[in-house]
């Protein structure tokens, strides 16, 4: 049987592009896909795709590239490891010498070339993703350097803010009165009480 795995690393991205590449070859119905990062093997449409109700020998899976399996290289030497010890084909749309049909006496050619290409690619993967990180990382450096707050803003105390606490914690007006005179939300103006409390237990108060 011929099944096809698309994957994106997150909710908001499109798998049309890979899903009308793979009908070319598989049936919609045996389509699996993942919404989620290639960083590790942990997915529920891959997993049940090795499942006791997914891939048997002589079967072939096809995917549109090699990242859509992992980013990993480790993982996917390791993966491609289980499909060789199932006899599991896999196809790589995007590496022609993986299409390739040749008599069974002759498949050591696909393996040798294979082998090849797919070191490559997957070195390149796995770079890829350590760029990205190191972007990342030195993208949050260059913001702390600038000065940028990373994360919830901060909250700025109204200047009645005192006078306000002091009147709602003698019961004179409620919460909703309190955050009216404000001009805040609930959330924010218990933010700043939550602040205004542990502020006065560092002084003892």
């Amino acid at each position: 049987m011929e099944y096809g795995y698309a994957r994106v690393s997150s909710t908001e991205q499109n798998l049309d592009r890979q899903i009308l590449a793979l009908q070319k070859y598989v049936k919609q119905e045996n389509i699996v896909v993942d919404k989620q990062s290639g960083k590790n093997l942990d997915r529920p449409g891959y997993n049940a795709l090795k499942g006791m109700f997914g891939l048997r020998p002589g079967d072939v899976l096809y995917i549109v590239s090699l990242d859509r399996l992992s980013r990993s290289k480790a993982d996917i030497k390791s993966e491609l490891d289980w499909f060789k010890e199932n006899k599991i084909r896999l196809m790589i749309l995007d590496l022609p010498s993986s299409l390739i049909q040749v008599p069974d006496e002759q498949e050591w050619i696909i393996d040798m070339i294979q082998n090849i290409l797919i070191e490559v690619l997957a070195s390149m993967a796995e770079q890829e993703r350590l760029m990205i990180r190191k972007r990342q990382r030195e993208g949050i450096e260059a913001a702390k350097k600038k000065g940028k707050h990373l994360g919830r803003p901060p909250l700025k105390i109204p200047d009645n803010f005192e006078q306000v606490y002091e009147a709602w914690m003698q019961e004179k007006i409620t919460a909703k009165a309190a955050q009216r005179e404000l001009g805040i939300s609930s959330s924010s103006f218990y933010r700043l009480v939550e602040q205004k409390r542990k502020r006065d237990r560092s002084k003892g108060r």
